[in-house]
């Protein structure tokens, strides 16, 4: 890694040596190279996407994963090429018509591939790896460009056809999205480059930033990095400030964490270990949704909301995900920006953006090397470098466990089933009583309509109670009365046992 850091320094040093002719301060200098090499993968990429155009569409052959196609740019242009005013250099494209079929899998017209690259300069982002890697992202926030070393670039174009066969069995996955793979040579310099989904949208401020691998053993974000406007912090960081866990819903919850399995068995069978899963988290939170409504008018053309060119590029996308929440997180005038709603352990409404990064990185002798190394000095279970097998379990592990966790639907408790059953027992007895008390008041009526009067219904209800055979089969209006004082008494002392249920007792006595 330190080597490549100091590569990345000698081609910045490299362009600034041929473009800054006067003597002036390293950070200009510095700034300068930076655009030229911004500029060069742009122009390099420009014309060899326009040139694949005129190629027509065929299917995918196993000898396409290993084509390298290479064209020579001069300063001064050809018959084939445009002039420019970078120094001389030669760009070469690795497997164009399988990267192209992975594009059109994701809809990404050759149009709009080229308009978010080429049409305005790229936009440097800072590196919180030890890599050293160069990261720039497109004005329109879809597309990262990062260079890799050799080791990289040559592993990813043998993953090619297996790459190839998980994006057809399932193109939504939380791994990375490569959209294609150059190298450009100037001075005996190379700069591999991939292009990639961008996981963070920058419109979207990330109130905190993870890079959880599942391992402990060094992974807390260094004092440097900290000092940063948007640190990335490392899984010590979040078991600290996220020691609960993140909530979802059961239907989130569980098509994440089946994608996570899905994607980290592909990775097995790979043998590749030591990718993280890069996590942004944005607080929904109305004065700081203010704020980066005033941030976000700084970025032009940043927002991909309403005209996305990439399928399948956002996190709720990725994870085949519903789209809401059972609890209301999100409200239907909000732009999640293809966020995943969740919750905090405190009640904070969230946005999660998630996606996993680094997998170019398989079990070879040097990392078995360092794995026996550093085993040997601490516990080999705790340091990130592991083979596959166990690097997938103890990260799928990490992310049910300690990351991700479900919200446990409320049951009600005994006490409260059993005042609700009272409750309905009561009003069950109004309705015999008021049954009563109705067959009472037909039969009063009936005796009237045959012309008896009120003191003849008297006497034949005091005279009934010496002749039980005219007695009626309903009691009289004062025995059902008394019925109905009885059972409200006994749900007065239901009601010192559930005071909390006074109010539901009193909706369903009424």
């Amino acid at each position: 890694m330190y080597h490549f850091f100091l590569l990345n320094s000698k081609i910045v040093i490299d362009f600034a040596e041929r473009y800054v002719l006067e003597p002036t301060v390293p950070d200009l200098q510095l700034e300068t190279a930076s655009s030229a090499i911004k500029g060069a993968i742009q122009l390099g990429i420009g014309y060899t996407v326009g040139n694949l155009t005129s190629k027509p569409d065929r299917d995918v052959l196993m000898q396409d994963f290993y084509v390298v196609e290479s064209v020579f740019l001069p300063s001064e242009g050809s018959n084939l090429t445009p002039a420019h005013h970078y120094p001389d250099f030669r760009f070469k494209t690795y497997a164009p018509l399988a990267f192209r079929y992975f594009r059109e899998l994701f809809g990404i017209k050759p149009d709009d591939y080229l308009y978010s690259i080429c049409s305005e300069p790229l936009i440097e982002l800072s590196n919180p790896g030890a890599s050293g890697s160069l990261f720039f992202v497109t004005s329109d926030d879809e597309f990262i460009i990062k260079t890799v070393q050799h080791k990289e670039a040559e592993f990813l174009q043998k993953l090619l056809p297996g790459y190839y066969m998980n994006l057809n069995q399932n193109p939504r996955t939380l791994l990375p999205k490569f959209y294609g793979l150059y190298c450009m040579q100037s001075g005996g310099i190379n700069i591999r480059i991939v292009v990639m989904n961008n996981v963070l949208p920058r419109s979207m401020r990330m109130h905190f930033t993870y890079d959880l691998k599942g391992s402990t053993y060094k992974r807390r974000a260094s004092r440097k990095e900290r000092e940063k406007s948007s640190p990335t912090f490392k899984d010590l960081d979040f078991l600290q400030d996220m020691h609960e866990g993140l909530y979802f819903d059961t239907e989130t919850y569980n098509a994440l964490m089946k994608t996570l399995q899905r994607d980290c068995r592909v990775l097995e069978s790979f043998k590749i270990m030591d990718y993280s899963l890069l996590l942004g988290i944005h607080i929904l939170d109305h004065s700081l949704k203010e704020k980066e409504e005033e941030n976000s008018q700084n970025v032009p053309d940043a927002k991909r909301s309403g005209m996305q060119k990439v399928l399948y590029s956002t996190a709720m996308e990725s994870i085949q995900g519903p789209g809401k929440s059972g609890d209301g997180i999100i409200t239907e005038n909000l732009d999640t920006m293809g966020g995943i709603p969740a919750k905090s352990h405190k009640g904070e409404k969230l946005l999660l953006f998630m996606g996993i990064i680094d997998i170019l990185q398989s079990y070879r002798l040097m990392k078995k090397l360092e794995h026996s190394w550093k085993a040997l000095v601490y516990d080999g279970d705790t340091v990130s470098v592991h083979r596959p097998s166990f690097y997938a379990d103890r990260f799928l592990k990490f992310m049910n466990s300690r990351v991700f966790k479900k919200i446990q639907a409320l049951k009600a408790s005994p006490s409260k089933r059993r005042c609700n059953s009272i409750a309905a027992l009561k009003a069950t007895s109004q309705e015999i009583v008021s049954s009563i008390s109705q067959e009472w008041k037909d039969e009063k009526r009936d005796l009237l309509t045959e012309g008896q009067s009120f003191s003849s219904l008297d006497e034949d209800a005091l005279g009934s109670r010496h002749r039980p055979d005219l007695v009626p089969s309903t009691p009289s209006l004062f025995e059902a009365a008394s019925l109905a004082t009885t059972i409200s008494s006994s749900s007065l002392y239901v009601d010192e046992h559930c005071p909390h249920d006074r109010t539901a007792l009193y909706s369903n006595s009424k």
